[in-house]
C-alpha cells in the first residue's frame, strides 16, 4: 500500500501553514509589484493621461475586455522576468480587443503584422489567424519583444522598434552614432506614432499605479486565471465546443477569436 505523503514543507519563517501569506487578490497589485521601466518624463505622458482621465468609458471597455486575458499575459511575463509594464501594451496596441485590425493590416491583441507573425511561427490560413488567437500572439510577441531587447539591452529602444520596426530603429542609432549623437530612445528621430508609443504606455503606467489623483475608478481584476487552454479536439463547430464548455457562443468566441470560420 502506498505510504502516507510527508506534511507539506513551508520556509522557516512560516510554523504554522495558516500563517503563509496568500496572493493579492487584485491582478493590479501584482502588476505594479513587477514595474521596472524606468519613468518617462515628458510633456506627451501629461498629454496622454488628460485624454484617458476625460476618457472613462474607454478605460473601462478595455478593462472589462483584458479581464479575460491580462493574468494570462502577466503570468508569462514574469516567466520570462520581464516587467509587468509589458502586460500593458496591449492596452496602447489594441485596447484589449483581439479582433482589431488596423490600415497596415495588423491583427489582434498584439498587433502583429504578417510578415512578423510568419517570423515567429505564427500560423495564418483560411480556417485560423493565430494573430488573434490569445495564447499564440502573445507567446509570438513575447518572444519578438525579448528579442528586440536583446539586441541593444534597452526597453525603451525594444518597443519603438516593436512599433517602427527594428530596422528603423538601428538606422536612427546609427545616423546618431556618425553624428556624435546620443543613441538612446529621447534622442532619436523617429516618426510621430512612435514618439507617442511610449508616453501612452508611460500614462497608462502611471494610471494604474495610482489612479485615484485622476479621479478614475480602476475595477478590480481578479488574480485568477480566466481560462485555461485544450489542445486534445480538433475539427468541431464552434457551436458545439461552446456547448460542450457550457458558455454561450460569444464568450467562448472571445476566448478563441483566432478562428475565422464557424
Amino acid at each position: 500500500p502506498a505510504e502516507k505523503a510527508p506534511p507539506a514543507a513551508f520556509p522557516p519563517a512560516f510554523e504554522d501553514p495558516d500563517d503563509v501569506p496568500l496572493p493579492d487578490p487584485d491582478l493590479w497589485h501584482r502588476i505594479r509589484v513587477g514595474f521596472l521601466l524606468d519613468p518617462l518624463d515628458s510633456p506627451l505622458v501629461q498629454e496622454h493621461e488628460r485624454w484617458y482621465e476625460s476618457r472613462q468609458d474607454y478605460i473601462k471597455r478595455f478593462v472589462d475586455r483584458g479581464s479575460l486575458y491580462l493574468h494570462y499575459i502577466v503570468e508569462q511575463v514574469e516567466k520570462r522576468n520581464m516587467p509587468t509594464e509589458i502586460a500593458l501594451l496591449p492596452m496602447v496596441e489594441s485596447a484589449f480587443n483581439p479582433t482589431a485590425y488596423s490600415r497596415a493590416h495588423a491583427s489582434g491583441l498584439w498587433q502583429f503584422i504578417p510578415g512578423t507573425a510568419r517570423r515567429f511561427d505564427v500560423q495564418q490560413n483560411w480556417w485560423y489567424d493565430g494573430r488573434r488567437d490569445i495564447v499564440d500572439s502573445t507567446n509570438a510577441a513575447l518572444d519578438y519583444l525579448q528579442y528586440l531587447y536583446e539586441m541593444d539591452g534597452d526597453w525603451q529602444l525594444a518597443l519603438a522598434s516593436y512599433n517602427w520596426g527594428e530596422n528603423a530603429v538601428a538606422r536612427a542609432i546609427a545616423k546618431n552614432r556618425a553624428a556624435g549623437k546620443p543613441t538612446d530612445y529621447a534622442h532619436l528621430s523617429m516618426p510621430l506614432e512612435t514618439r507617442h508609443y511610449l508616453p501612452k504606455l508611460q500614462a497608462l503606467k502611471n494610471i494604474i499605479n495610482n489612479p485615484e489623483p485622476l479621479g478614475i475608478s480602476l475595477e478590480a481584476i481578479p488574480n485568477h486565471p480566466y481560462f485555461a487552454a485544450y489542445d486534445k479536439v480538433v475539427d468541431i463547430d464552434v457551436s458545439l465546443a461552446a456547448k460542450l464548455a457550457e458558455m454561450p457562443v460569444e464568450q467562448f468566441m472571445a476566448l478563441n477569436p483566432g478562428f475565422s470560420r464557424p
